[in-house]
């Protein structure tokens, strides 16, 4: 199970990524262009905080059934987990970094539709959903920087 979990999030990864550039970019020029809040701005808002709550949910299942997850959740083994930098990056920097990103983003979602004016809704989502992908960005354990680790499973 393990396996098939690691790979599903590793894929859905690219999911998350290309639904908040096109958010973003929606944003941005509904944004500049002053121009009407439609459909499609709202569901590629939905798409991109829905892909990001699938990517936590699986990332949360596979915490809780991977090896440097029960590492972390071992009595005792906490001291050694924050010492190691990769164990420490999984165990706590990577999940603290994604669960405050879908934060980040979903807020932003809620805020930008509780908005009135068209603009200030494109305004805020572009915002909010630039912020939560910096993070999503800086926190993938990108394969560019560990050639160890692949881009694609």
């Amino acid at each position: 199970m393990y396996p098939t979990l690691l790979l599903i999030h590793s894929w859905t990864r690219w999911l998350v990524l290309i639904f908040g550039l096109i958010a973003i970019f929606r944003a941005f020029s509904g944004w500049q262009s002053r121009r009407p809040f439609t459909g499609a701005d709202n569901g590629m808002g939905a798409s991109f905080v829905g892909s990001m709550h699938l990517q936590l949910l699986l990332g949360l299942i596979l915490y809780f059934i991977s090896p440097v997850g029960a590492k972390a959740l071992e009595n005792g083994a906490a001291a050694a987990v924050m010492k190691d930098a990769a164990g420490r990056f999984f165990a706590v920097e990577h999940m603290v970094g994604m669960i405050l990103a879908v934060i980040i983003a979903q807020v932003g979602r809620i805020i930008s539709k509780k908005a009135t004016d068209p603009v200030l809704k494109h305004k805020k989502a572009f915002i909010w959903f630039t912020v939560a992908l910096i993070i999503v960005v800086l926190m993938i354990p990108w394969g560019i920087w560990n050639p160890a680790r692949p881009m694609f499973r």
